[in-house]
Order: structure tokens, then sequence, then C-alpha cells
């Protein structure tokens, strides 16, 4: 089978991003039971721990540099972020900004207050940086919350459930735009009439995958 021309290849990339970047960053599924995990930007979702993540290690290097250059303040804030670890990792579920904002901001700063002390505050922000990796480790293989699956409605039926739904609806209209546009993309048999559509293949004639149209 030979390879796709390079432009056309170039388009349904696009065409893919574009159909999937509604949910992008959602990490979660799009329905109601999961509303209070993601933030909704028009009509693109985001993933709420995510998001208090990022928010919380850009603002924990600032921190770092407003605190003291002393092995006080970076051994306090070391402190305070295996507090945070343990209160993250529990059993119990706690609000996101008190799992991800301020381990992730603690984070950061312990580590920009460890470098600007020197000496023995290298320790602290190493030992920072080995705690923080751990946690990462020890949250990947507790896995993510799917009680709410478990309590709905639809669980365990043979059908893809709401949250999924408009996920696997716009990558069924990719599949159709794109697999369309590679049938046009290939030359007709020689000595029989070439009665393909050869309309311009940039048009996304998908309802589903125009711009502003609802994948819900």
């Amino acid at each position: 089978m030979s390879a796709l021309p390079r432009e056309l290849a170039r388009r349904i990339d696009r065409l893919a991003r574009h159909a999937h970047a509604f949910h992008r960053f959602a990490h979660h599924p799009l329905c109601d039971a999961y509303a209070h995990e993601v933030w909704r930007v028009g009509r693109v979702r985001v993933c709420r721990g995510c998001t208090l993540t990022v928010a919380g290690l850009s603002s924990g290097v600032g921190a770092g540099f407003l605190l003291p250059a002393s092995l006080l303040a970076a051994g306090t804030a070391g402190v305070a972020f295996l507090l945070s670890l343990v209160v993250a990792l529990g059993r119990r579920r706690w609000p996101k900004g008190l799992t991800r904002f301020f381990p992730a901001l603690l984070t950061t700063a312990a580590i920009v207050a460890g470098e600007r002390a020197g000496g023995w505050g290298f320790v602290v922000a190493l030992a920072v940086v080995v705690l923080f990796s751990l946690a990462l480790v020890a949250y990947r293989r507790r896995g993510p919350n799917r009680e709410p699956c478990r309590r709905c409605p639809e669980f365990g039926l043979d059908q893809t459930c709401s949250g999924l739904r408009p996920i696997v609806r716009r990558e069924k209209a990719f599949q159709r735009l794109s697999g369309r546009w590679i049938a046009q993309s290939v030359p007709a048999p020689s000595g029989r009439d070439d009665k393909t559509d050869r309309s311009d293949p940039t048009d996304r004639s998908d309802p589903t995958l125009r711009p502003g149209s609802g994948a819900e």
C-alpha cells in the first residue's frame, strides 16, 4: 500500500487535532458525574487536577524566591511539602486544591528555596525531588477514582456510556471524513470512469467536525 501524499497526511493530522481538541486535556469522562473533575472553557474541557498542579508548580517558583535564602526556610517548606503529600496520598479524596495545588506549590518552593540556601539546602531540594517522584509513582499505582462510574446506572451496559459518547461520536465523524479524503486521493483504475467526488479535501463537510459544532 502506497503512503499518503504528504499534504494529505498533514491535513488529516490537523483534522484529528481539531476533532479532539474539546476533550484533549479533560482526562475524565464528560458526563455530569465527573463535572466536578473538569473545568469548561467554552467548548473545551480541562482537567481540574492537572490545571491546579501546573498552577501550583508555577506559583511555587515565585514563592521560593520570596522566601528567605536560608536552610530554615527551605526546611520548613520541605516539611510542609511532606505533610501535604500525606494528605494527598491518603485514602480520603480531599478537594483538588488541597491535594494538587498546595503539594505542587510546596514542591517547587522548597526546591528553589533549597537551591538559594546552598549547603544543606541542596540536600533538602534533592530530598523533595526524590519524594515528589515517588509520590507520582504511588499516585499512578493508585489509579484514578472510578467510583462515579461504578455508581452510574449505565455501568456494565453493553453500550458506550454517556461520558464517552461525545468522544466516540467525534472519532467516527473524523474517520468518515478522513476516509473520504483518502478515497479521493486514490487514482481511478485505467479504463474506468472515475465517478468519485473530487471536491476540495479541505472542505470539512461533516457537520460534526465544523468549528463551533457541539460534540456533546
